[in-house]
């Protein structure tokens, strides 16, 4: 289940106002006139992400920890996943878009994770549907799109439901699931959705929190799937496994498969990285989740921080803990910077968290230019635009490039402002979607020029 909440906080408000009304003004004079028309979307290949090397230690702990457990920490005692072939079928509206994403994201399936893989218009053991988003919020409203076992549409999933009769820990093997995604989002939140829950429905379907470099985590830093994600699916469906395996099984045969798999993660050290406490996980999902107060996040997000710390956590997860405190005191804009400036000072530690600094980045330029540090603020951005391109999310991607545009503007560079802002609405239809999202972006990041000139 991709989480609504998570989503927005980290791509869709980038600069946005804090929720208790301080920050931006509210009424600014758009930057995109509705007379012009916005230029064509833009969309990313099919190419996957740049990666490091994988440790082979690290990846037979990650798949194991991903296979035989949910999010909840609820035990999984077997292996399962879809036998044979595999087929999937699309059904109802769905754009041409969402048949475009997932024939790209089959694609890479294909090549990267060695899968037998293929849209099908027969018989299919998964079933992509595609609904709207209003359906998706009543069934479960802190999702934004989500996967289930043993049905194929949306009539059998409210009967399944209400029997109680859905239980990943029950399974004995892949048949029959059922991927929900809503037509009526942005094209990045459909191709996001895709990618989560089409890589849960084949493999694991629990997220771990140490992941740096993962759609496998709840952060939900990444979108589309890495090179780490395609090899826990490679292992998935190795021949030397099978549905019904234990995890003491599946452990025995591990080192084997990634050495013939992986040759040179043997070579690797292990990071080491220490489990998540459940209280650090819940702090967050509290502080992240609906029905909580704006005070009551922003306390959650405080005792996150203080778990972390009493933990020894010293990775992306500290790092994560600040940065989500400081979105949300956006209206304490001292005590914000604070948690942006020592969030990306734990992201800059390993170039595996260059997508976190990217976040951070977009935060701090935002100051800067709230405190007529224009320079600043290019000087801070410029590593980005490339990390997000090469992470294909266009709402980062053009949100950072609008905050560049508007940079330039404060020094007096109108034209190459003009021609990085016309750039940027490309990729922000694909990363926001509707015209009225997509002038609004533009529109909140031009505030902060009308907020340093008041």
């Amino acid at each position: 289940m991709r989480a609504l909440v998570l989503t927005a906080i980290l791509l869709l408000a980038s600069c946005a106002p804090a929720p208790d009304g301080a920050g931006l003004p509210l009424k600014v004079n758009s930057v995109t006139p509705k007379t012009t028309p916005l230029p064509p979307m833009k969309r990313f290949s099919a190419a996957p992400p740049p990666s490091g090397p994988l440790s082979n230690a690290d990846l037979a702990r990650d798949f194991l920890d991903l296979t035989f457990e949910l999010e909840s920490g609820r035990k999984i005692e077997r292996l399962t996943r879809v036998d044979g072939p595999i087929r999937l079928r699309v059904a109802g509206p769905a754009p041409a878009l969402l048949v475009t994403e997932l024939r790209d994201l089959i694609g890479r399936l294909r090549s990267e994770a060695g899968l037998d893989i293929a849209l099908t218009d027969g018989p299919a053991q998964i079933t992509v549907n595609a609904i709207s988003r209003a359906q998706v919020r009543r069934s479960l409203p802190q999702a934004a799109c989500f996967v289930i076992p043993g049905v194929s549409d949306w009539t059998e999933f409210q009967t399944a439901r209400r029997s109680g009769a859905l239980d990943w820990t029950r399974l004995t093997k892949r048949d029959k699931l059922a991927i929900f995604v809503p037509h009526d989002v942005a094209p990045q939140e459909l191709r996001d959705c895709l990618h989560e829950e089409l890589a849960q429905a084949l493999g694991p379907v629990n997220d771990l929190y140490r992941l740096p470099d993962s759609v496998f985590n709840d952060d939900n830093v990444h979108t589309v799937l890495t090179a780490h994600d395609m090899m826990i699916l490679r292992l998935t469906y190795a021949p030397e496994l099978s549905n019904g395996m234990s995890r003491a099984e599946v452990a025995a045969r591990l080192p084997r498969i990634l050495a013939r798999i992986n040759p040179g993660g043997a070579r690797i050290p292990a990071h080491g990285q220490q489990d998540t406490p459940r209280a650090w996980i819940d702090a967050i999902q509290t502080a992240l989740g609906p029905g909580t107060s704006d005070a009551g996040r922003k306390s959650a997000a405080e005792r996150a921080l203080r778990i972390a710390r009493d933990a020894g956590i010293t990775d992306h997860r500290l790092g994560f803990s600040h940065y989500i405190l400081g979105r949300l005191n956006q209206g304490n804009r001292d005590f914000a910077r604070a948690e942006f400036r020592a969030a990306d000072a734990i992201f800059a530690r390993s170039p595996s968290t260059r997508l976190h600094r990217a976040f951070t980045a977009a935060q701090l330029a935002a100051d800067d230019i709230r405190r007529n540090a224009p320079q600043a603020a290019l000087d801070r951005l410029a590593p980005y635009p490339e990390v997000a391109m090469a992470a294909q999310n266009a709402a980062l991607l053009a949100t950072l490039m609008l905050l560049q545009a508007e940079a330039l503007d404060h020094l007096g560079q109108t034209d190459a402002a003009a021609r990085l802002r016309l750039d940027s609405l490309g990729w922000a239809r694909y990363g926001f979607g509707a015209e009225s999202a997509v002038r609004g972006k533009a529109d909140e990041v031009a505030a902060l020029h009308v907020e340093t000139a008041s």
